[in-house]
């Protein structure tokens, strides 16, 4: 999901439009408190202000709501779906990774039955389901690399998907609600792996 994994489409056009309203708002400052002369906005200009600012929280909820519906149709397309074969691109996860989310770690457990507790390991630009689950307290999850997060309240699962980057390399997995005393050092890597050499 590519709006999940960094700044595009809508998501770049609302900080653009937020910060051209942040300019006009300390241009309008500035001019209120250095012009020699006062001057007040008319009304329609409030008016049409306060328009702007409910346009764009509409906008904004529309396309969170699509990319979001977007997101989960590819959860729901996968419980049809034996992810060990090939499949039509778009319609299948390259790998799915069960995450058990526990004080204070992460053990995940992949399609042929190997467990890691500190890595999960992909190839680049795989699409990978993560079927999350917590079995105690509410943990976070969270992999700042690809801009996703989620929470997990204990004993309910969750799946979530990610496109891996396509960058080889160790990317930062981290637990992002406070989970006891451990909790600074619930940390994992999800793991990039390189094109093997022939």
């Amino acid at each position: 999901m590519e709006n999940a994994l960094g700044i595009s489409g809508y998501t770049s056009t609302m900080f653009a439009i937020v910060f051209i309203v942040l300019g006009l708002g300390i241009a309008a400052l500035f001019a209120a408190l250095f012009l020699p002369a006062r001057w007040k906005l008319k009304y329609r200009m409030e008016f049409g202000f306060v328009i702007l600012l409910i346009g764009l929280v509409w906008y904004a909820d529309r396309e969170s709501t699509r990319v979001y519906q977007a997101y989960q149709a590819e959860i729901e397309m996968a419980e049809f779906i034996d992810t060990a074969e090939a499949a039509e691109p778009g319609q299948n996860f390259d790998r799915v990774i069960r995450v058990i989310a526990f004080q204070w770690g992460f053990a995940f457990l992949t399609d042929d039955d190997k467990i890691s507790r500190n890595a999960a390991v992909t190839k680049p630009g795989e699409k990978v389901l993560f079927r999350l689950f917590g079995n105690d307290v509410i943990h976070g999850f969270n992999i700042p690399a690809v801009g996703i997060t989620a929470e997990l309240e204990p004993g309910v699962e969750r799946d979530l998907w990610i496109r891996a980057p396509q960058e080889p390399g160790k990317y930062l997995i981290q637990c992002l609600n406070y989970c006891g005393v451990g909790h600074a050092q619930m940390k994992a890597w999800l793991v990039v792996e390189g094109e093997e050499e022939a």
